[in-house]
């Protein structure tokens, strides 16, 4: 708790509390399930050849804990599945156009495992993806000593604009993008390593001009990552230290 009150005093009193405004967040203060107000606990089976099962309000997958949202995936069988986790959304609740999203979070690693903190488009469910829009803030798969960073839409079929980070990710990192009309930028604890061009002149990239909403989850297994092996230890936890989206001011 004194970490983030002593973030709030310094934003308040240095330059980029000047054009940015907190509009959402979620410090995860209240032990027990995510609040319901914030997050969707989207249940599902396995997609993209992915072994888990989404479990919804378990918390043997999912709770708050000292400050802390825990996503936890455990090896055991549920609906057919040989693993569970949790993947939460705002879908519905907060859907934004534009701003600075930020997510402070430390990243389990293993063969197999697959974390995420990214963004879906609200038009999924109309048009589907990649034309919806997809902005991914962080991934990491398995055991590399990166992450990656991605932007994916439709032209005529999907496109990628992808990076890599090295980064430590089994510490706590910040992990965020700067978005408005004409482009998205990526951060690694405030260094920007990443960028691609979204005007509308550009690549056909519409997708990107639209509501967008936040996504939390662990994947396991995929056509990505791979399964599982021996030395994958579960159950595995990401760890995510608090949520937030600032929009600039209008003058």
């Amino acid at each position: 708790m004194l970490k983030k009150i002593i973030f709030f005093l310094l934003l308040a009193t240095n330059s980029y509390a000047q054009t940015w405004k907190l509009v959402w967040s979620d410090e995860f203060d209240k032990n027990g399930l995510p609040d319901s107000t914030k997050w969707n606990n989207e249940t599902s089976i396995p997609r993209n050849n992915e072994l888990q099962y989404y479990t919804n309000q378990r918390p043997e997958n999912c709770n708050v804990q000292n400050g802390q949202l825990l996503i936890i995936a455990r090896e055991e069988n549920i609906k057919g599945a040989k693993y569970t986790s949790a993947r939460l959304s705002t879908d519905g609740k907060f859907n934004f156009k534009y701003g600075r999203i930020e997510a402070r979070i430390k990243l389990p690693v293993g063969k197999g495992i697959w974390p995420a903190f990214w963004m879906l488009g609200q038009k999924i469910k109309e048009v589907g993806s990649p034309k919806c829009g997809e902005i991914d803030i962080v991934e990491h798969i398995n055991n590399e000593k990166n992450i990656h960073s991605a932007m994916h839409w439709d032209q005529n079929g999907l496109v990628s604009l992808e990076a890599t980070k090295d980064c430590d990710m089994q510490q706590f990192h910040l992990y965020s993008v700067e978005w408005d009309k004409s482009k998205i930028q990526w951060f690694l604890d405030g260094k920007k390593f990443h960028e691609g061009k979204i005007s509308k002149s550009k690549d056909n990239t519409d997708e990107f001009q639209s509501p967008f909403y936040i996504i939390l989850n662990q994947a396991i297994g995929g056509s990505w990552p791979g399964n599982p092996d021996k030395t994958t230890l579960f159950p595995d936890t990401m760890k995510v230290d608090y949520v937030r989206v600032y929009q600039k001011f209008r003058k």
